[in-house]
């Protein structure tokens, strides 16, 4: 995959998840968690931007993020506007690292071990967006079904 895909794919997804949280009519409704659904859509979006950040900006663009991950799914009732400005912030830091990249950088091994074998930059980069595009369906069930 080039990295103009990758940066297509990344810079729509990362639109349409903003979309997404200011689509609620009700701010209150990103935190709602009911029966089966165990996450939130406010805990998806604070963890894809942690997710993200480390993954990307802090392994390959070396921004020197630390994540703590537990903090992502156990805060509550953060403002939506401080969501959408997570969101602009962790959109700059993927566009910015995968401006800094090369088509050759994508062959190169992931800096860190993320998964139980080493991954190609490439892969990992085609995974992370998948992850991104997989909680970004979850966030447009939550908010179909549960901002009522």
């Amino acid at each position: 995959m080039s990295l103009a895909s990758l940066k297509a794919l990344y810079s729509r997804d990362l639109n349409k998840l903003k979309l997404e949280i200011e689509s609620y009519q009700n701010e209150h409704n990103l935190w709602l968690i009911e029966k089966n659904i165990l996450n939130s859509a406010g805990n998806l979006c604070l963890h894809l931007a942690g997710n993200l950040n480390t993954y990307i900006g802090k392994e390959l663009g070396h921004t020197g993020y630390v994540r703590d991950r537990d903090l992502e799914f156990s805060l509550k009732n953060v403002p939506r506007i401080e969501l959408i400005r997570q969101i602009d912030l962790v959109t700059i830091t993927v566009n910015e690292t995968l401006n800094q990249l090369k088509e050759e950088d994508l062959q190169k091994i992931y800096p860190v071990l993320a998964r139980p074998e080493r991954e190609s930059v490439e892969y990992m980069l085609i995974h992370l967006a998948m992850h991104l595009s997989y909680h970004l369906g979850q966030i447009n069930y939550h908010r179909r079904l549960l901002d009522v």
